[in-house]
């Protein structure tokens, strides 16, 4: 099955200028036309979501052509900078963690004005220079 440029624009979210970017630059190639509009396989949605992890996680277009080719004895430099980018994930992700804390902390506390609360104040303070694991006490 077929999918024209227009149904794979609209079932990732991303624009048709983009997916003629991708296949210029080699990360998704189109089956063929549908009239003067390409058509893709399916798989290439397949494709094109670990493209929009990829780029979501920091790495270059250049970088994702050559993860789309590599086998395991390939680019040991590419190998690196995918360690690199997980373990920068890792820390975002825990960043993230404890944003979500903070503001579900203040979502339910009392105090006046609410980003005066000390609670709150210390849970932010780490979000960016990570003291120690910080337990927010349930808002009365």
């Amino acid at each position: 099955m077929s999918l024209d440029i227009g149904e794979v624009a609209a079932r990732t979210g991303l624009a048709p200028s983009a997916l003629r970017y991708y296949e210029r630059e080699g990360l998704i190639e189109s089956s063929g036309r549908n009239g003067l509009r390409r058509t893709y396989d399916l798989e290439t949605l397949e494709r094109l979501g670990l493209i929009t992890c990829a780029r979501s996680a920091g790495f270059s277009i250049a970088e994702i052509g050559r993860f789309l080719v590599a086998t395991p004895e390939d680019d040991p430099l590419l190998r690196e900078r995918m360690a690199q980018k997980a373990a920068d994930l890792d820390e975002k992700i825990d960043q993230l963690v404890r944003m979500r804390e903070s503001l579900r902390h203040v979502a339910t506390c009392t105090h006046e004005p609410l980003v005066e609360c000390p609670d709150f104040r210390r849970a932010v303070r780490n979000v960016y220079a990570p003291e120690e694991p910080v337990e927010l006490p349930a808002a009365p």
